[in-house]
């Protein structure tokens, strides 16, 4: 019977690794696809990849809020 508790401790390391994976992938997309654009238009400053960059920023830490949330609503 002691398994069942590690386990679901587990299950939860592995979720919080995937989403420390997702805000990685995510952020370097915005980063490369904003490089790209301000390439593109010949923009002096980076402004296009640090608005890119901040918004997936805001958006994985919401998207890290919901699944906190919802791992938290499953424990109780």
């Amino acid at each position: 019977m002691q398994k069942e508790p590690q386990k679901k401790q587990l299950n939860k390391f592995v979720r919080l690794t995937g989403i420390g994976l997702q805000m990685g992938i995510t952020i370097y997309v915005a980063a490369y696809v904003g490089k790209r654009i301000d390439a593109h238009y010949n923009f002096e400053k980076n402004y296009v990849t640090l608005v890119l960059i901040l918004l997936a920023f805001v958006g994985t830490l919401v998207s890290l809020m919901a699944q906190l949330k919802k791992i938290n609503e499953k424990d109780s």
